[in-house]
């Protein structure tokens, strides 16, 4: 669900800075002299720690840590344990999501004007929360884009002159799967075929976040573009389309947890979703994640009340991998009040990838390939590049698109922003020659995988992902002003974890 803009990157030391964005210590640091260091006192070997446990956790649970199994229970009573351990009071606030799975193999085939079978997994898979259905149709492309990724199927006007009955054709990019799939049932088609874009590996693998009423798969985008191809020639091009699913309601949780110290009405929210898929552990995507909140939280209090002028929130989010359940059920659910108190959200989601770089979101959107994130999301981008730019360590632009748990806050204004390492987007030759590894490769080779375990995580990588977090957090802790204006003023100690203490929400 995450995608970083290729070939952009940055690696400036700090004396080729502006002054404006030179870092204000030494290039190693998060606090000025006399002041707790946060990026040194929390180590790779801290969230290490973390990132075994989950994997034991996997291994003695049927192999993953998904939402509504016993490894995703487990996972939680550990957090939750962990940030006992380090002093502070979690909250476990449960929610219920719709629940969706196949029963038995999908099918993407070519009946005219030739035949052909496509390979599950390989060539194709089902989005989650497909509906189920066996269809046979002709095809229509819609709207699809001569290069680039284009806004196929994203707007009413894109089915204008779409064939009732047909199977509808378009290329991932700018909207959601959702927005893709509800378009074209509007639009009366048959099923969805909804192919990857161009420099994505594989098959599409996504969801469209709700029961759908009709089949919607994802196929790679080589084999997307021969259909295309196809369609455009004439001739009567026609697929059968068969997916197997069914659909229900299960009930998951976030684990949130709060300092005791800082502004209540001025919140620093650090988000990383806890769920794994259930085809694997779920160790770098997104143990490495839950691992780096475990660690900081474990060591902020060092802080003190001058460094914690802020207070800073630890939310570890439920059934990301189901379409950001956890975050979205979080946000909007609070009410309006309680929202307000959020200063900022900072997502951290992958951040050890074998064959990652070290990706900023981009919320100022200057690359134009994603949405342009609230006022103050430009200068939360700027605080990570700037402390990597101290260090001598290159930057990527990740798009800043809402496919991870952040996507909910920036939908309510919420300056959001934060790091990752890729997931399976493809490594370019500019970006191999930047951070190593190799060019044409995936940033992951393991994602949502049964293989993404322990070993699949880059630890080095990982551990200047977790330096990255610690100094933002520790320099927004103290003073949100350059993101939301937020008053330099001294601690303040009232109960607030952005939950009723008397219980967790009402699920809605």
């Amino acid at each position: 669900m995450r995608k970083l803009l290729t070939g952009a990157f940055v690696a400036l030391p700090a004396a080729v800075l502006p002054a404006a964005l030179a870092p204000a210590a030494s290039p190693a640091s998060g606090a000025a002299p006399g002041r707790p260091d946060l990026a040194a006192l929390v180590t790779v070997r801290d969230a290490e720690a973390h990132l075994r446990a989950f994997q034991e956790i996997a291994d003695y649970n049927g192999g993953n840590r998904a939402a509504g199994t016993p490894g995703y229970d487990v996972s939680v009573n550990y957090v939750a344990g962990r940030l006992r351990k380090a002093g502070l009071t979690p909250t476990i606030q449960k929610f219920s999501y719709p629940y969706w799975a196949e029963r038995s193999d999908a099918v993407l085939a070519r009946t005219a004007p030739s035949r052909a079978s496509y390979r599950l997994g390989d060539d194709f898979v089902t989005l989650a929360y497909s509906g189920a259905g066996d269809v046979t149709a002709p095809v229509t492309a819609v709207d699809l884009p001569a290069r680039g990724e284009g806004t196929s199927g994203c707007e009413k006007d894109d089915f204008r002159s779409f064939r009732k009955g047909s199977i509808a054709l378009v290329q991932r990019g700018t909207c959601t799967f959702e927005t893709k799939a509800d378009r074209a049932r509007a639009a009366g088609a048959s099923a969805v075929v909804v192919f990857n874009g161009p420099g994505e590996r594989g098959p599409v693998r996504g969801t469209v976040n709700r029961p759908a009423a009709l089949p919607v798969v994802g196929p790679s985008h080589a084999v997307g573009v021969a259909l295309a191809r196809a369609a455009a020639r004439g001739g009567g091009l026609r697929l059968r389309v068969r997916t197997d699913t069914v659909q229900g309601r299960r009930t998951t949780s976030n684990v949130i947890a709060d300092t005791e110290q800082g502004r209540a009405d001025n919140v620093v929210l650090l988000g990383a979703h806890l769920d794994s898929v259930p085809d694997g552990p779920g160790i770098n995507d997104n143990g490495t994640g839950a691992a780096a909140l475990l660690a900081i939280a474990a060591k902020i209090e060092k802080l003190g009340d001058a460094g914690l002028r802020n207070r800073v929130r630890f939310a570890f989010w439920g059934a990301e991998e189901e379409g950001l359940r956890g975050s979205a059920h979080y946000v909007t659910s609070l009410p309006q009040s309680r929202r307000r108190q959020i200063a900022l959200n900072l997502n951290f989601d992958m951040l050890g990838s074998s064959n990652g770089v070290r990706g900023v979101y981009d919320g100022d959107g200057s690359s134009r390939a994603g949405v342009r994130g609230p006022a103050g999301s430009g200068a939360i981008e700027r605080m990570f590049r700037r402390y990597f730019a101290g260090r001598r360590l290159p930057t990527a632009e990740s798009e800043f698109n809402g496919r991870s748990d952040y996507g909910p806050f920036i939908e309510h204004g919420i300056p959001s922003g934060g790091i990752e390492t890729g997931a399976d987007g493809v490594k370019t030759a500019a970006e191999a020659k930047a951070f190593g590894g190799r060019a044409g490769k995936v940033y992951d080779p393991c994602y949502h995988s049964r293989c993404d375990r322990l070993r699949n995580v880059d630890l080095k990588l990982l551990d200047t992902s977790l330096d990255g977090v610690a100094y933002v957090t520790q320099h927004l802790a103290r003073t949100t002003v350059a993101v939301n204006g937020g008053a330099r003023l001294g601690a303040v100690r009232t109960p607030s974890s952005g939950l009723d203490r008397r219980g967790p929400y009402l699920v809605r």
